[in-house]
């Protein structure tokens, strides 16, 4: 999975700013990198590149504050055609969601 231009921040390395960056696709997803306005997109590639890879349960980590990127995320999980179903991570104390895929 590439993110393009504007994530995640500080880590373009030797790449410059316009050039996408490759997120590794694993079970567990932080988004605390990534600037507000692009979570649906890295949220969307992401469920579609692990479903592709073969995984089917996900934990996306989108921090607790005021809940703002957990309705984000949880948003763009509801409408997700490879989704199955999704909730809280009641250990993380609402900073987490758990994300089953189809």
């Amino acid at each position: 999975m590439t993110q393009g231009p504007q994530g995640p921040q500080g880590s373009q390395g030797s790449q410059g700013p316009d050039e996408p960056v490759a997120i590794p696709i694993e079970p567990e997803l932080d988004l605390h990198s990534f600037v507000p306005a692009d979570i649906p997109s890295v949220v969307d590639e992401y469920v579609r590149a692990a479903h592709e890879a073969g995984l089917r349960r996900l934990r996306l980590i989108h921090g607790r504050g005021r809940g703002v990127q957990r309705g984000i995320v949880q948003s763009v999980l509801e409408r997700h055609p490879l989704v199955a179903e999704f909730s809280d991570d009641t250990d993380a104390h609402l900073g987490a969601t758990w994300c089953v895929l189809k």
